[in-house]
């Protein structure tokens, strides 16, 4: 399953693209749902059902402790990209 997330205005101007797959290590803002808006750092891509994890996006157990809380790709926004791999670095127009 391809899925990807819209970036911000500033981002849009810089790579000229409108949107790019979410990948660990960029910072998202959550604009639908429950945890609307909330910002945080990518820490897990499950590919399979376009959903990601944030940073800060978890819920409280029955039992005890916390859950992480997946969210739909579609429903964020990428603020920051993580600019690391050199191959994403050139798609997006490499600087």
């Amino acid at each position: 399953m391809k899925f990807s997330s819209i970036l911000s205005e500033e981002l849009r101007k810089k790579h000229g693209k409108r949107a790019v797959r979410v990948r660990e290590g960029d910072v998202v803002k959550i604009l639908r749902g429950e945890f609307k808006g909330i910002e945080g750092k990518v820490t897990k891509v499950d590919a399979s059902t376009g959903t990601v994890n944030i940073e800060g996006v978890t819920r409280e157990k029955v039992a005890g402790g916390t859950a992480p809380v997946p969210v739909r790709a579609s429903n964020i926004f990428i603020t920051t990209l993580n600019l690391d791999d050199k191959i994403r670095k050139s798609g997006l127009g490499g600087e």
